[in-house]
């Protein structure tokens, strides 16, 4: 684990999400472990993520078209991702489950896959039958990033804190 310390953070998070897909026990391939790192670089900064209400940008998206609409779902189901695997405990403080989250997310990506014919669609239709593993990629990532303080804390740190 002390090669994981140092390093531009894409290297960080490939490294991260490769070893917590092994603990896990859902070794991703190289196509979905790279979108997983895309998603924690994307949004690692976002100090609003845990303040957003999915379920409201959901909707909103729906009433989008093209490429707006296909950004706008993509961005909640990335979000959803990540409350999901790394912050299961927002679940909880709203009084729904983590299964709740899940449900949005894959919904979000379904409806990418759904409303095109490219590789584009595929990938988000993959990304949507394999979100479970890619949320217990992250969940494994919390016990890894411990281990690694004070490297990678804010890398992982909730939004806000860092």
């Amino acid at each position: 684990m002390e090669n994981l310390r140092q390093g531009a953070p894409a290297e960080l998070w490939q490294a991260l999400v490769h070893e917590a897909g092994e603990r896990a026990g859902c070794v991703l391939d190289e196509y979905r472990e790279s979108y997983l790192v895309f998603v924690l670089l994307r949004h690692q900064g976002d100090a609003h993520l845990l303040a957003r209400m999915q379920a409201l940008e959901w909707l909103h998206a729906q009433s989008l078209s093209g490429q707006l609409r296909h950004d706008s779902l993509r961005d909640v189901g990335d979000r959803c991702l990540l409350i999901a695997g790394l912050y299961p405990a927002l679940a909880e403080r709203r009084h729904v489950t983590v299964d709740y989250f899940m449900d949005i997310g894959r919904g979000a990506y379904l409806g990418i896959a759904e409303a095109g014919r490219t590789a584009y669609a595929a990938m988000f239709a993959q990304l949507a039958m394999s979100y479970g593993e890619l949320v217990r990629t992250l969940r494994a990532v919390r016990p890894i990033e411990t281990a690694l303080r004070p490297g990678l804390a804010q890398l992982v740190a909730a939004p806000g804190r860092h």
